[in-house]
This record gives C-alpha cells, structure tokens and sequence, in this order.
C-alpha cells in the first residue's frame, strides 16, 4: 500500500502516525477534508489579509504555505523566492517542509514536487500534520495531551448533557449535540439546548456551525448534509473543527481555574467555621442536658405506689442505657473536633480556635465529673424503696385479682335476675329457663369462698395500715352487699319460673287438642272453597246435571260441619279465660299451628257466600248447555243436505266432461245451466254460515248430529265453483283450437278417447310427456293434449316457411323495405312488423332494410322452446 507518515519524537502523533492513500479514496472523505482544512487554512491566512480557494492548487508556489506557517507559528520564515518557474515554487515548498521539521515533526514520502505538482492527496496530507502539530499537540487535559486530551476535554464538558456520548471523533458527532453542547456549556445564551432533538441532525448541526461562526468566530468548515449523509464522517476533519472550539474557549477555561483556585480557598475558610460553629453548639447542647439532669438524679422523694418506684428505676435504666451513652459519644466526639479543628487552623496558617467563655473543653470535663457523681447511689435507693413496697403491693394486688374475677362474675347477673323473659317465654323456653337457673344456683355456691377470702385480706391490709385501705374497704363492702342482693333475687326468680311453667303446660295441651281439630277442618274448607270456586267446562247437558247433584251432596255437610267449628273455637276461649284470670303474657301463637280462630270464621263465611254463587252459575250454565243443543241440531239438518248436494254436482260435472254427449257447444251451453243452478244455490250456504257463526260465538267444538264441518263445506263449495270455471273454461279453448286448426267434431271425439286411454312405449312416451308436460308437473290437461295432436296430424306454419315467405315478398334479397311490407301486407300487420323488425346490417343492406330473418325466428322462439 503507498502511503506516506508523517511522524513526531512526540508520541501524540501515534494514533494517527499513518496517512492511508486508498483511505483517500472515499469521495465524501476526501470532500470533507477539502472543506474543513480549507476553512482551517484561511481562519489564519485572514489574518494577514488573505485566503486560498483551491487547497492543492494555491499552496503550490509555496507562498501562501509560508505565509500559513508564519502566521500560525509567530515566526519569520526564510525570504520566499518571487520566480514563477517550477525551481522556484520548489524551493518555496522546501523552506515551508523544513520549518515543519523544524518543530519536531518528521516528514516521510511527503516531497516538495508533489505539492507544486498539485497531487491533492499530499497536500492534505501536508494540511493534516500541521494541523496535529500547531493546533491539537500542546493540547493537555487531565495528563492527557493531543487527540487523546482533545477527546476527553470533549467528554467532560459534554458529561452533565444525557443525551450526549462522545467516544471519537466521527459517529459520535453525527447528531450535532456534541457541538450544540460543547456551545451551550460555554455560552448558554447562545443555544436554547432544550429545543433541540436527537432525530434531526442537520438543523442541529447547521445551528452549532452558524453559531459558532457568528458569535465565536469559528468558521464553517463542514456542511451539515455531508456529515449527516455519511455513515462515518471523516475523523481528521471532526478533529480538526473540535480543535478550533477547544481554542475558542480556552479563554474561559483559563478563568475557570483560577475560579476554582478562588473557590478551594474559601471552602476551607467554610468548613473551618462549620466545624467552629458545631462545636459551639455540641458544647451548649451537652451542657444543657447535663444541668437538666443533675437534678433528677438528686431527687430521693420516695412513692407510695410499687408502680411508682418501678418506673423510676425503669426511668434509670433507659437514662443509663439509651440517653447518657448518646452523651458520651457526643462528648467524645466534641474533643476530637476540637483537635481536629485546631490542626486544619494550623496547618492553614489560620489563628487557634478559641471557645465561647464556659464552653471550654476543662469546663464541660468538669460538668461531666459533677453529672457521675449524682448518679452514684441513686439505683441503691431506688432497689431498697422496690423492696420495701413489694410485700404491700402483693397483697394489694392479690385483692384486686379476686375482686376482678368476683366483679366479672357478678357483672350483669343483678340484671339477669331481673328479668321477666318467662313472661313471653313459651313452655319449651321456660323449662329451658329453669335448667339455666339451677345452674346458676351450683354457681353461685361455689362462688362463696372467694368472697370470704376477698374480705379476709382486705382485713389484713387494713392491720399493715395499706396507704389505700379506704379503697379496699369501699370495694370489699360494696361486693359482700351484692352478694346478699344476689341470694335474694335468685330465690324469687325460681318461685316465677316454677309457677309459670305450670300455667304453660295447661295451655300447651289446649293448644295441642286445638291444633289436631283445626287443621283436617281447615283443610276441609279450603277444599270446600277451591270447589265452589273451580270453573267448570262443560259441553254436554249430562255433564252439567251431573255437576249439580255433586254439588246439593255437598250442601247436606254443611251442619255438621258448622258444629264442629264451634268446638274448635271453644278450645280457644278455654285459652283465653286462663290468659286473662292468671295475667300471663302469651309469647306468640298456637305453637303447634298457624290456624287462627280469625281464620276458621273468615273461611266459614266465605263459603256459606260461595254457596249461592255456585247454584246460580250452575242454573246459568244448564241453560246454556240447552241453547247449545238447539244450535248443534239446527246446524247438523242444513249441514247433512247440503254436502250430498254438492258431492253429486261435482260427480255430473265430471261426466259431461267425460261423456262429450253432443257438440262443444252443446256441453257448453250444458256446462253454462249447471253454473246458473250452482249460483243460485249460494243463498244456502250463506244461511249455514251463519248458523256456524252462531256456534263458533257459543264455543261449541263438536257436533253429533252430522260429520259435515263448515270448512268441509266451504272447500267442497270451492272447489264446485273452480271444477265448473275450469271445465267450462276448457271447451270454450278446445272450440278455439277447434276453430284455428280445422279439427272436426269426430276429430275430437277420437283425441278425447285416446286422452282416456294414453298409452305407449316408454321412450315414445317421455317424448310425448316433455310436450304436453313441460314443468314436469305429473299432470296432462286436455288442452295440452289437443295442441299435441293438432302438431302431430295437422299441416301447420313453421319458421322457415314464413322467413321464405318474406323473402318471396322482398323479391328474393335478405332483407325487407318498409314500402315493401306497406304494400305486400294489410296495414296493421305491416306496422306490426315494421314496430318489431330491427335493422338489417348485411353488406348489402340499404336504408330503411329491415332484418325479417330473425324476425321469423323470434316469432317461432317460444313455441318451439
């Protein structure tokens, strides 16, 4: 590979030690650095008040190459030759080539006559190293210097931007938030930075690139499409154009040191004063606790409660284990600042720290040693007061145990005593009650030697002069008090239970007998009344007597019935009586029944009520069931005479249709006389219609008195009325047919006998059936037999003959003129051809030829189909 190096002694120049030719080769690399080294070139040439346009054609007499370096360096080159030959332009170059190897940079393949002979690669690759050596060598960042510290002066200004990561100098800049934010860093009110959006590079970049040559007086050495549209813009150029911001703000870099050279210093004079000011407030703290607790160590008041005593030691150890170790630390601690703090003034060349008066190290050692010496003692005399009170509070405690379990006994049993739940209780409920009270009685006995224990201690705190003996004593009296209290009431519940009870049994068997007869009999009306009350359907006059004499047995019932009502409510009045003499307040209802005696007499009453409703109706619907009678009777008479009258009319028809006695005209006018007396015979049907409008009202749904229904007559009558039509509409067609095709009356007499005997061979026979039955409808009129017959002997027009007829008349040409058919044929059939035949179209036609061809066929069409 031809390539040429360009070289340091320095070792900046190792990463990029290499100018690769075939590297050079990419076209959008090779643009980008034309660009950018272009744009470099006159940023310093403008300062001698020129610049170059083409890179590898204006450096090539070496001139302006001198210049460059002279304006770049600060130093005068050798005097430049004027000439214009070659020699000349060769000798420029070389001075320029040795004042670059002069500064440390060894230069390998690049020589003097390939720039003069303007070969583009060398000449940036000349560009290229003194762009390394005069703009990014003396670059140093954090130890790091050249591209290296170019790279990470990138990164650290662009750290606190999130969506910024430079890691090169070619895809990491594609998006151009590197150098909007390499901008926005330095000169924030140049960028609104939070405008801006990742996924639209080139407004970002040709905003950097304005910016920068607007306000920073960089100028544009990259366009944003070149950059946005390759995959890996060129690396040298990206450098290149960084390298021009880092100078841009070396300026401010240089402030933002000593800024923070500034700020070094007064953090130290901020943390020595916070140190200075914790510990004055650590010492008045410490001391305000201790003062606050010298004190409370000193108190010996004694308590007269073990509660008490146990709370102040419980107070000692919590001061002992959680409050004072806290303090010690602090106390600790407070030294240590101390000395730490005296050491950071020293060694700063600040004066010693001196403490507020009394807050001195010596003066909160002193307050510690006063705070040891109140503690010592203290927990001795707390213990020896615990003791002392231990014994009284046993004893006391022991009372207050046996009181509680005596008072939570007692509690609610006053109360339970009391009550009057047998009052509403019912017999299963009170025995119920007096087992519970037994109960309570074997309680109540086993509860009598806690009680003589609670007063015999409460006896013995009174003797030991108890500092709550006037407590005790209250307690003790107030539960031998209630104790009494509670054998009194015990004893009286027991009498009302036992006499309640008694009461109860005598009115449960009453209940019970109660319940036994009121039941069947409360069935038995409810029975009672769902038959009065049942409707009934009848259709026969046997079927209603039938319900009447069912119904006058049961009105016999109804004596016995009504005394066995009485007794049942006697019962219940028995009840009554020992309610109200013993004063016993019922808990409820029959337990046995839900039957009350309100009850029984509702239903009795509405059955005596329902009674006569069921006479009349049954009177109302014998009468009925009679009219009924009378309609079906009237109906049958009419119906039995006219349904023979209309099955024999239907038989004549048939054989006038059959028999062909006569001419056509004379079954006709037959035909025509039976339709007359058909017609006049509808007055009859009419009455019989009415008759059954009168049955339908009535719901009469059957009739023994004929097998006729209206529907059977009315579709006998309908079908007379269709026969008669039909029949008649078939010899007025078969005296057409007759008429058009010339038949004779024998002829017809012979096609009518072979139309009752149709018989032939089955292939014949499928022929003959797909004429005369098209639809395949199983049935062969006789109609359509008679065309079939006239087709099969008679001598009929067909297409062809008619289509050679219009050809005659057109005078042998395919095609018909208007004026020929106007004169050929009457009138009116000339119109009718002329409205149906379409154009003719032949070659041969002429205006107003008609096409009589197709004409003729379409007249045939359906026919033949």
């Amino acid at each position: 590979m031809d390539h040429y190096d360009s070289q340091q002694t320095n070792d900046y120049m190792q990463p990029e030690d290499d100018w690769d030719r075939d590297l050079l080769l990419d076209p959008a690399w090779e643009k980008q650095q034309r660009k950018t080294f272009t744009a470099w070139c006159n940023s310093h040439l403008r300062k001698a008040g020129t610049q170059i346009e083409n890179i590898e054609e204006d450096f090539r007499d070496g001139l302006k190459l001198m210049l460059l370096l002279e304006v770049i360096s600060g130093e005068r080159l050798a005097k430049p030759e004027r000439g214009k030959m070659r020699v000349h332009k060769i000798s420029n170059v070389n001075k320029a080539l040795d004042f670059i190897a002069s500064k440390g940079v060894k230069l390998v393949s690049i020589g003097a006559e390939e720039i003069v002979d303007g070969n583009a690669k060398m000449t940036l690759g000349m560009i290229w190293t003194i762009i390394l050596r005069f703009a990014i060598q003396d670059i140093s960042v954090e130890e790091t210097s050249a591209k290296e510290g170019l790279l990470l002066w990138c990164q650290r200004k662009t750290a606190p931007y999130k969506n910024v990561n430079i890691q090169n100098f070619h895809i990491s800049w594609k998006d151009g938030l590197g150098f909007c934010a390499l901008i926005h860093r330095h000169r924030p009110e140049l960028i609104d930075y939070g405008k801006l959006r990742k996924d639209d590079p080139l407004t970002n970049l040709n905003t950097a690139f304005d910016v920068a040559e607007r306000y920073l007086d960089i100028p544009k050495m990259l366009d944003a499409e070149d950059i946005v549209g390759t995959a890996r813009p060129d690396e040298k150029a990206i450098m290149t154009y960084v390298s021009s911001f880092y100078h841009a703000f070396s300026g401010a870099q240089k402030a933002e040191t000593a800024a923070n050279r500034i700020c070094k210093v007064l953090a130290v004079n901020q943390e020595n004063e916070q140190l200075m000011e914790d510990y004055e407030k650590l010492a008045s703290d410490l001391l305000e606790w201790i003062r606050r607790t010298i004190p409370w160590l000193e108190n010996r008041a004694p308590e007269n409660t073990m509660q008490a005593m146990q709370q102040k030691l419980e107070d000692f150890r919590d001061y002992r284990r959680l409050h004072k170790p806290p303090k010690v630390q602090e106390k600790c601690q407070l030294e240590i600042n101390f000395n730490t703090l005296q050491t950071k003034l020293r060694l700063s060349n600040r004066p010693a720290f001196m403490p507020s008066e009394g807050k001195m190290v010596s003066d909160i050692n002193n307050a510690w040693g006063c705070l040891e010496q109140a503690e010592k003692g203290y927990e001795e005399w707390l213990l020896n007061e615990i003791r002392r009170l231990e014994r009284l509070d046993h004893l006391a405690e022991k009372f207050r145990q046996k009181a509680c379990i005596h008072e939570s006994w007692t509690d609610g049993k006053e109360a339970m005593l009391q009550q009057k739940d047998y009052e509403t209780a019912t017999l299963s409920e009170i025995k119920a009650l007096l087992k519970k009270h037994e109960a309570f009685e074997s309680d109540l006995a086993a509860h009598q030697d806690r009680v003589e224990q609670i007063a015999a201690i409460a006896q013995e705190l009174n003797e030991l002069d108890y500092y709550d003996s006037p407590s005790v004593n209250a307690r003790c009296q107030k539960i031998c008090d209630q104790w009494d209290n509670l054998g009194a009431l015990t004893q009286k519940r027991r009498e009302a239970l036992e006499r309640t009870e008694k009461l109860l049994e005598t009115i449960d068997q009453l209940y019970l007998e109660y319940a036994k007869r009121a039941a069947p009999f409360n069935n038995w009306m409810e029975g009672a009344m769902e038959d009065l009350q049942d409707t009934f359907i009848v259709h026969t006059i046997e079927e209603i007597q039938g319900l009447t004499t069912a119904h006058e047995q049961f009105k016999a019932t109804l004596p016995d019935a009504d005394k066995e009502r009485q007794a049942i409510l006697g019962i219940h009045n028995e009840v009554s009586k020992i309610v109200q003499t013993y004063h016993v307040n019922m808990a409820g209802t029959n337990p046995y029944t839900t039957i009350t005696p309100q009850e029984i007499n509702g239903k009795w009453d509405h059955v005596r009520q329902l009674v006569p409703r069921r006479d009349q109706a049954l009177m109302e619907e014998h009468a009925r069931q009679q009219h009924n009678e009378r309609l079906r009777k009237q109906f049958g008479a009419q119906a039995n005479v006219i349904g023979p009258w209309i099955q024999t009319k239907m038989e004549e028809i048939g054989r006038i249709s059959i028999e062909m006695h006569g001419t056509l005209e004379d079954q006709l006018n037959h035909l025509r006389q039976y339709e007359k007396s058909i017609v006049n015979y509808k007055p009859k049907i009419d009455q019989l219609e009415g008759d059954h409008q009168q049955i339908q009202e009535a719901l009469i749904f059957d009739n023994k008195h004929t097998n006729y229904t209206m529907e059977h007559i009315r579709v006998g009558w309908e079908q007379l009325l269709t026969t008669i039509a039909r029949t008649t509409n078939e010899v007025e067609n078969q005296i057409l047919t007759r008429d058009a095709k010339g038949i004779s009356q024998e002829q017809m007499n012979e096609f009518r006998a072979s139309f009752n005997h149709f018989d032939r061979g089955e292939a014949e026979f499928a022929r003959i059936m797909s004429i005369v039955d098209p639809n395949r409808i199983g049935v062969v009129t006789f109609q359509a037999f008679i065309d079939f017959m006239s087709r099969e002997t008679a001598d009929t027009d067909t297409a062809d003959q008619v289509m050679a007829s219009f050809k005659i008349l057109a005078g042998d040409k395919n095609y018909i003129t208007v004026d020929e058919l106007r004169r050929e044929l009457p009138p009116d059939q000339a119109e009718y051809c002329i409205a149906r035949m379409a154009p003719y179209t032949g070659l041969d036609s002429v205006p107003g030829a008609l096409d009589y061809m197709s004409f003729s066929t379409a007249l045939y069409g359906e026919s033949d189909l």
